[in-house]
């Protein structure tokens, strides 16, 4: 198995927004110190978030760091000009040694939407259009397209040229068969988000997938699965892993109720039963991921890369931990495949 660390870059204390991209970009460079295979930046266009340019922060995480995987998290082709997405991916693929992987979905929040003027009704059109003008722009020199949510083209070159040829790219899946089925169609990867609720509707959504991948000739063997986690904290015991997080946990649950969201999981010992979130002893994590990869034969999982409440030395010694004790098992446990390489 392989392990992803991702933000999404909430941005809702009292740290200057400076300060707070430089703790992603510090977090990034950890990640690499301790590990990890891969660090992802999200795109979002509203509050509490300031991740509304990831190919920017993926830029200088680029310059800091010379072999971790560099992820979007998603890229929200629905939002985006496929066109200026691709000139500053492929800009990205090079400055970063071709170690750039996409994530892309559709998004979601009313507030980014409306800020795009993208509806309900066209935003899975818009996400479908636009990776599929964006797919062929990696591919060919020279492009002749016409669509419905952006000019069309003519013979047109975009530059540079990428340096992976061609880059990986997974679908992000939520709630979305439409997004799944893209991904079936084309022989990608599937990411599930594995965040809100409880496994059975992302099981599903990861068995749909295999059963499109069948149905549009693949090989079921090839079939590339990655899951999200809704938060993580590990320590020697399980009640000390408890009696730290519980704090975090209420405080989120605050939060939702703060904003009108009801959630799913009411107390913190309900998520760890139910929820993806990994909070426990290592052999307690150890457990859990190989369940929930009994239901997603996933081989790809990332943690949160935000401390998320905890205090700095706990957020590193709870990454040193997991790196030492959980991580090393469940790469033994559950095969991945290598990462594409690139010759520069």
């Amino acid at each position: 198995m392989k392990f992803l660390a991702i933000t999404l870059i909430v941005h809702n204390d009292e740290r200057s927004t400076t300060e707070r991209f430089r703790e992603v970009v510090d977090n990034a460079v950890l990640a690499e110190e301790l590990g990890f295979d891969g660090f992802g930046v999200g795109e979002r266009h509203e509050r509490p978030f300031i991740s509304s340019s990831p190919p920017v922060v993926l830029s200088h995480i680029a310059a800091r760091t010379s072999r971790i995987r560099l992820f979007t998290a998603v890229t929200t082709l629905s939002l985006l000009d496929p066109v200026r997405a691709y000139e500053d991916y492929a800009t990205l693929d090079h400055l970063s040694g071709g170690r750039l992987e996409l994530i892309i979905g559709k998004g979601n929040g009313a507030a980014q939407a409306q800020l795009f003027h993208v509806t309900p009704d066209d935003q899975w059109e818009r996400n479908r259009e636009g990776y599929e003008l964006f797919r062929r722009l990696w591919r060919e020199d020279k492009v002749t397209w016409e669509g419905r949510f952006r000019p069309s083209l003519t013979d047109a070159e975009t530059w540079p040229r990428p340096l992976q040829r061609p880059i990986r790219v997974w679908h992000g899946s939520a709630t979305s068969k439409e997004s799944v089925d893209l991904a079936a169609f084309y022989g990608d990867p599937l990411f599930s988000a594995n965040v809100t609720n409880p496994i059975e509707p992302y099981a599903e959504l990861i068995a749909y997938y295999r059963e499109r991948w069948a149905a549009y000739g693949h090989d079921p063997a090839d079939a590339l699965v990655g899951a999200g986690t809704a938060g993580y904290y590990a320590a020697r015991t399980s009640q000390e892993a408890i009696e730290t997080y519980r704090p975090i946990f209420e405080a989120r649950i605050a939060l939702f109720r703060k904003v009108g969201v009801d959630p799913v999981f009411h107390t913190l010992e309900d998520a760890v039963e139910r929820s993806s979130i990994l909070v426990g002893s290592p052999q307690q994590i150890v457990d859990k991921v190989l369940r929930y990869h009994e239901r997603f034969g996933h081989e790809v999982m990332h943690l949160h890369a935000d401390a998320d409440g905890l205090t700095s030395a706990q957020h590193r010694a709870a990454l040193e931990l997991f790196q030492s004790e959980i991580a090393p098992v469940l790469r033994k446990e559950i095969p991945s495949r290598p990462f594409p390489e690139v010759t520069v």
